[in-house]
Order: structure tokens, then sequence, then C-alpha cells
């Protein structure tokens, strides 16, 4: 099993950034397509990015497109989140979530082996 935290989450003023980190617990980090997904009040469970279990390629959903940046360490297992140019919509508990990698796996449309417990980002404005 795979245990994934959350920390970063917070407020923020529009216009402002926020720095989300995931650490994971399992041995085989790597061996994981990373992801954040996010859950605003009302709305369903969408995905914001993914990232490839080496960390060469990235994945983006349309919102988060030159606003936010995914990256990994596999020396220390976490997965971080970097959200620039926050808006009020950007409201959301955020979930980190782990994929096992395999054959014909669509980072746009995974679904996680496990996930974290979410930390919440709050953006005013």
């Amino acid at each position: 099993q795979v245990q994934l935290v959350e920390s970063g989450g917070g407020l923020v003023q529009a216009g402002g950034s926020l720095r989300l980190s995931c650490a994971a617990s399992g041995r085989t980090f790597s061996s994981y397509i990373m992801g954040w997904f996010r859950q605003a009040p009302g709305k369903v469970r969408e995905f914001v990015a993914g990232i490839s279990g080496r960390g060469y390629r990235t994945y983006y959903a349309d919102l988060a497109k030159g606003r936010y940046d995914i990256s990994r360490d596999n020396v220390k297992n976490t997965v971080d989140l970097q959200m620039s140019i926050l808006k009020p919509d950007d409201t959301a508990v955020y979930y980190c979530a782990a994929t096992l990698g395999r054959d014909g796996v669509d980072p746009f449309r995974m679904k996680p082996d496990y996930w974290g417990q979410g930390t919440l980002v709050t953006v005013s404005s």
C-alpha cells in the first residue's frame, strides 16, 4: 500500500501563488504516475495535472496550463504542485493520487490506485 499526505493548502488572494506538496510512503514511488485532482464545493472531482514515473513527461488539464506546474522528486518521494495566478474558481480540496504505471494508461483519465486525504485551497477575491 502507498500512503499519500498532502500539505501546503491555505488561504490566498486572487492572483497569488501557492505550492502544494505530497509525500508518499511507498518504496516504489517511481513505478507510479502521480497526479493532482481537485474538487470544489458542489462540483465533481476533476483532473488537474499528472507526471510520469521518472518525471520526464507532464500532463495538464486546460484549467492548469500556463498557471500550474507539477514536479516530483523520486529521492524524497514527493510530488509538488506549484499554482500561480490563482483565481477564486481554483478554490477546492486538492488531492494527491498515485496510479500504477501500466500499458495503455491515459494520464488524463487515470483512475488512481491511491489517494491522499486532501488539502484545502481557498482563493479570495
